[in-house]
């Protein structure tokens, strides 16, 4: 054992919690694995802190010491103020005004990419980073190049570790199968809301947030304008929590800045729909347990869904030559809607197509998507972290020797 403890950073830097549920639990389960490693939980606001503390007493560790980063800098400050409206300017921020603490750890684990900075402009090379992804979705901007520049990538299934090898060009010996922790907060059983208690189908609609992808900026208030005149069935409205974060949706990848606009009062007021921009509820997988058929584009989410087979239905509001892309493979789980007026006859037949086509098919994808074993994912993946941490007191050891 080295003299000194391998420090490790758990760092939850975004706007939203959505990310927080993949990979609270393997810290979690780190701690209790190596109680002699130095762990910690960042955040970088107090939304983030509040949901992870709800989060980890519901997975029996309530007394989870966590350190939440600033801004310090006045200048940073300022560009974080002028600038969120339309750019993450803050998340940005943060590695440059807390470099101190980043030089302190040996590895840090993440969600998303934006740490690779620490790397690429700010030069700590000594940094291992751990990337555990958010989701098990099938978007191009998962297995992009930048994929390969992480030192370990922890993923849920078979289906993710082929396409990072394949598209990202990521080394099989630095990645990690490790099932998908997120499913440690499942609730047991699922949750009924009020809007259920009148016996209805209920369909879960879940919009992606960028522009170039998302069904909502052409026919989400149509989707809207549907069930608010139904009699026959509930809307669960719960689109990705970015979607309605800031007054303008910008996406990098492809350059589109959209407005999201308003919700009406008069689909806040209808009494079977249910609308979520974006509370704890959102991340948890209460809607995508709650609901009876999925409604969607392109979001990961379609995957947490499917970990019980239902009816899905997808609106192909950008008229994409899907059929062998496999950025749309999700797409094969249920009926592709290239014009909104179809909807009411897709949900209609919903059941009866599930069943003669479509279920097999979910169960394939969802098992290439996870591999889900007796052990728990979030041990897994910490006994992974774990052997990247000795691995690295083995030659520290052996350069002090």
């Amino acid at each position: 054992m080295a003299s000194e403890s391998i420090r490790i950073a758990f760092l939850f830097n975004h706007d939203q919690a959505h990310q927080i549920a993949h990979a609270l639990p393997t810290a979690i389960a780190l701690m209790q694995l190596a109680p002699e490693l130095d762990i910690i939980i960042a955040t970088t606001n107090d939304h983030l802190t509040q949901e992870i503390r709800r989060l980890a007493a519901k997975l029996q560790k309530p007394d989870i010491p966590i350190v939440e980063l600033k801004l310090v800098n006045p200048v940073t400050r300022l560009a974080a103020y002028t600038l969120e409206k339309f750019l993450p300017a803050k998340k940005l921020g943060i590695y440059k005004d807390n470099l101190d603490f980043f030089r302190s750890l040996d590895i840090l684990v993440v969600s998303e990419k934006t740490s690779l900075i620490l790397k690429s402009r700010y030069n700590l090379e000594h940094l291992k980073i751990i990337h555990t992804r958010h989701g098990a979705g099938d978007r191009a901007v998962g297995f992009d190049k930048v994929s390969a520049l992480f030192d370990h990538v922890l993923v849920s299934g078979a289906k993710i570790k082929d396409r990072l090898i394949q598209d990202a060009g990521v080394s099989p010996d630095k990645i990690s199968v490790i099932g998908y922790p997120k499913f440690s907060i499942l609730p047991e059983k699922p949750p009924l809301l009020p809007i259920q208690a009148n016996g209805r189908p209920t369909v879960l609609y879940n919009p992606h947030p960028a522009p170039h992808l998302s069904s909502w900026y052409e026919d989400g208030r149509k989707v809207l304008d549907y069930f608010l005149n139904s009699d026959r069935y509930n809307l669960i409205f719960a689109p990705h929590v970015m979607l309605f974060h800031r007054p303008f949706v910008l996406t990098i990848d492809q350059l589109r800045l959209k407005r999201p606009g308003k919700i009406e009062k008069k689909y806040w007021d209808a009494p079977n729909i249910h609308i979520d921009l974006g509370s704890s509820a959102s991340n948890d997988m209460t809607y995508t347990m709650a609901a009876d058929i999925y409604l969607g584009d392109v979001s990961s989410q379609i995957y947490e869904f499917l970990y019980h087979p239902r009816p899905s239905i997808f609106l192909n509001s950008h008229h994409v030559d899907w059929e062998n892309d496999p950025n749309y493979l999700h797409w094969k789980t249920g009926d592709v809607l290239s014009d909104i007026e179809n909807l009411d006859t897709a949900l209609a037949n919903s059941s009866q197509r599930h069943a003669d086509i479509y279920k097999p098919v979910q169960e394939f994808l969802f098992d290439q998507s996870f591999n889900l074993t007796e052990e728990s994912s979030e041990a897994r993946a910490a006994q992974a972290i774990l052997k990247i941490a000795r691995d690295m007191e083995k030659k520290r050891q052996k350069q002090s020797s």
